[in-house]
Order: C-alpha cells, then sequence, then structure tokens
C-alpha cells in the first residue's frame, strides 16, 4: 500500500474514530498502533520498542513539570475566590457606563486567565459570577453569553499557559521554549482583551438596550471607595502574576520553576483571605491529579500518532503537497491555519497540537517563517476550538452554570462576533507580526 494513501486513511479513521465519540488519546494510540503495525510488517516487536522510546522521551521532559504545578495553582486559586472581589470592585467603576458590566466580565477575566492559565476555570467561575448578574442589569442574552465564553478562553492563551508549556514541550527547540513563548503571548492576549473591550462598548453604546448602565441608585460608592475596592482586590493577583512571569522574563527562573513559587502565592493568597483549609487543598490535588492524567494520556496517545504518521513517510507527503503548491507561502500557511481551525471544531486543542506541530512546524521552516511567529498564531488560532460549535467546551462550560434563562441558540448567537474578533486580529498578527516577536527580543534578544 502506498504512503500515500496510508495517509489518507490514517487521518480518515482518527477523524471516523472521534467522531464516533471515543476518548481522544485512547483513539490516537489505537490509530498509531493499527497503521504502526501495517508499516512494519505487523512487528508487534519493533513498534513496541518505537513507543518505548518515545514515551520515556516525554517522561524525561523536564518542561512538562510545570503542568501540575500551574493546574495545582489555578485550582488553589479557583477555590480562594480571588476573582469575586475584583468582580464587585469593577462593578462599581464600570457598571455606570453603557455596556460597562460586560466590560468589568472582560477586565476580571482577563486578570484571572494571567493567574490560572485553565479555560474550565475562568469560563465556570465567570458563568457563576457575572452570568446572573448581566441578566439582573437588562443585559441581551446572547451578548451576555459571548462576553462570559469568549473572554473566558483568554485563559489558554495569557501566561502562565498550559497551551503554551505544552508547545514548548512538544518542539524543544531554543525558539519556541516556554519562556519566549509566554513573552510572545502577552501583547496578542492584551490586544484580544482591547479588542473584546471595544466591540462590546462600540455596541452597546450605539444600543443601549444592549447592555443598560447600572441605576444611579445602585451606585452607592464614592471615588475613593472606588479606588480602595479596586486596588485591594486587584494587587493581590496581579501581583502573583508579576511574581510568575517576572522571574521567567528577568531569567531568575524557568517556568517549571516560576510554576512552583506560583503555587506557594496562590496558596498565601488563599490563606490571607481565609479560605484555605484541608478541603480546598485535598480537592485542589485530586482535580490537579485528574486533569494532569488527562493531558499526559493525550501526550503519549498523541505522540504516538505523530511519530507512526512520520515514520511512515505522511509527513512527507503533506509537506511536498504544500509546499509542491505554485503559490505564495502566506497562501499555504493560511492553508495550515484553516485545518487546525476546522479540527479546533471537532478535536480538543491538546490533541490537535500533537497531531499538527511535527507536521506544520517543518513546513513553515522550510517556508522561512518565524518560529515563534508560527507558534503563536497555532496557538491563538487554537482559542477558537473553545468557541466554535459543536465542539466548543467554553459553550458548554458554561450552559452547564448558567441560569435556565440563557439558550443554547442564545450562546450560539452570542459568540459569532467573538469568534470574528479572534479571526480578525490573526490576520492583524500575520500583517504586524511585529506583536508577536517584539516582547521576546526585549526580554531574551531572541
Amino acid at each position: 500500500m502506498s504512503v500515500e494513501v496510508l495517509t489518507i486513511l490514517m487521518f480518515v479513521t482518527l477523524m471516523a474514530s472521534i467522531a464516533m465519540g471515543h476518548p481522544l488519546a485512547i483513539t490516537l494510540a489505537a490509530v498509531a498502533t493499527l497503521f504502526g503495525l501495517i508499516d512494519n510488517g505487523f512487528s508487534i516487536q519493533a513498534l513496541m520498542g518505537l513507543f518505548a522510546n518515545n514515551a520515556w522521551g516525554i517522561f524525561l521532559n523536564y518542561t512538562l513539570v510545570a503542568i501540575p504545578l500551574f493546574i495545582f495553582m489555578a485550582q488553589i486559586l479557583d477555590r480562594s475566590k480571588v476573582s469575586e472581589g475584583l468582580f464587585d470592585a469593577l462593578y462599581q467603576v464600570l457598571g455606570g457606563l453603557r455596556g460597562g458590566l460586560g466590560m468589568a466580565v472582560i477586565v476580571v477575566s482577563t486578570v484571572f486567565a494571567a493567574t490560572t492559565g485553565i479555560v474550565g476555570a475562568s469560563v465556570v467561575a465567570m458563568g457563576l459570577m457575572a452570568g446572573p448578574a448581566l441578566l439582573r442589569r437588562g443585559y441581551d442574552r446572547s451578548l451576555s453569553a459571548g462576553i462570559i465564553c469568549s473572554s473566558g478562553t483568554l485563559g489558554i492563551l495569557i501566561p502562565p499557559s498550559i497551551m503554551l508549556v505544552v508547545y514548548g514541550g512538544l518542539t524543544g527547540q531554543k525558539e519556541t521554549s516556554v519562556g519566549n513563548l509566554f513573552a510572545a503571548a502577552i501583547l496578542p492576549g492584551l490586544l484580544l482583551s482591547a479588542m473584546y473591550l471595544l466591540y462590546v462598548g462600540v455596541r452597546c453604546y450605539m444600543n443601549p438596550k444592549l447592555g443598560p448602565p447600572i441605576p444611579l441608585e445602585d451606585r452607592t460608592a464614592t471615588v475613593s471607595e472606588k479606588i480602595s475596592m479596586t486596588m485591594k482586590n486587584f494587587v493581590p493577583p496581579f501581583g502573583l502574576i508579576l511574581t510568575v512571569m517576572g522571574t521567567i522574563l528577568a531569567g531568575i527562573a524557568t517556568p517549571t520553576e516560576a510554576a512552583a513559587l506560583g503555587c506557594i502565592g496562590a496558596l498565601v493568597l488563599a490563606l490571607v483571605t481565609g479560605r484555605l483549609n484541608w478541603t480546598v487543598i485535598t480537592q485542589a490535588c485530586v482535580s490537579t491529579s485528574r486533569t494532569t492524567a488527562m493531558i499526559m494520556a493525550l501526550f503519549l496517545g498523541g505522540k504516538f500518532f505523530s511519530v507512526v504518521f512520520l515514520s511512515m513517510g505522511g509527513g512527507d507527503v503533506v509537506a511536498n503537497t504544500l509546499l509542491g503548491m505554485d503559490v505564495s507561502p502566506y497562501v499555504v500557511f493560511t492553508i495550515m491555519m484553516a485545518v487546525v481551525f476546522f479540527m479546533g471544531m471537532f478535536i480538543d486543542w491538546a490533541a490537535i497540537l500533537l497531531v499538527v506541530v511535527p507536521i506544520f512546524t517543518p513546513i513553515a521552516m522550510e517556508l522561512n517563517f518565524n518560529p515563534l511567529w508560527f507558534a503563536m498564531m497555532v496557538c491563538i488560532n487554537l482559542q477558537t476550538s473553545f468557541l466554535t460549535p459543536p465542539f466548543g467546551y467554553s459553550l458548554f462550560y458554561f450552559k452547564g452554570v448558567a441560569p435556565p434563562e440563557y439558550s443554547m441558540s442564545d450562546i450560539y448567537r452570542g459568540i459569532i462576533p467573538f469568534v470574528m474578533i479572534q479571526v480578525f486580529a490573526l490576520a492583524i498578527l500575520m500583517i504586524f507580526p511585529q506583536i508577536i516577536t517584539y516582547l521576546p527580543s526585549v526580554f531574551f534578544g531572541s
């Protein structure tokens, strides 16, 4: 059987298995086993040797130790409710503006994203806090759902982000180290947050019924009280962000060491707020273990898939097809981004990274794209996977905790403008790559 036919059959089998609802990690490993046996002449010993060597390499990857540490930090912060006070403060500060409460949700989600790095925690927390509040203040249901779901996804992009740690661990390149990726993600993350704020502000200004300001009688805080409330609730999480990111960007600590420092900081914040107890620690440890096990299982399954795919020549087939096209390199880049976007509608981001990074990165290098810029474009593109139907995780996270007034049709309508904003942001970053590469050049000279 030719390599071209095997390549097509391998992808078709993968997509069909996922569509049938099988777990991703098992599906990736099973497909890899089936086609690895075909490619190796059904030599079980050769295939198991290939799998064992690559599995051992994953477990020796020191960078990946940051994953459970960042997850534990996120779990402690989620249970210590550090975002609730900031939301209450911004409710008073911005509530008098048209769309002000919606903009407060975006600001809090941006700060929360920089302290947790986990989308599920951000969306669930903001859904519980802001979902009912936006309804009570007469906000349009679709707009409210779009605000909460889209701003919650910033957690997968704004560092410290688990996705960036996974990407850095996958490539093992200096240009796409975790430190470089963290620095590169700061401005794109803030750009997306600013675009969300601008969209909500302009739309509610033009149509106040979508996001009316809170009544005068509810604006009880004085200016000094607003400043005091904001600073009191903003300084602790911002201090934690500076501790984690500052030590990485200053070259004082590796991402793994900074993640450990972040865990200590999260425990201190929980202790100061009076919410640190044995139950919180136990629940955080259990959730961290489960999430880490899931990610590592995906890592193994994805690694097996990519190793078999590349060893049988599938990577060469894809590369020759794309590089053989008589078109601009940016047309090839657009095709790769479209593939990532389409896969994001059906597959988890971790599985997509594990499949496409080993295939697309060599093609990007052949086309002379900046590896750091290309990596960030893939990661920003993958942020849309949390919003795009039918399997956008943020949509189901929000629906699970939202008041019953929010229907799935409200949620689907609400996220469409924000997905378009994300695509528009990708276009901006393609035209102005310096937005991605500026901070890494400042901090690391790369």
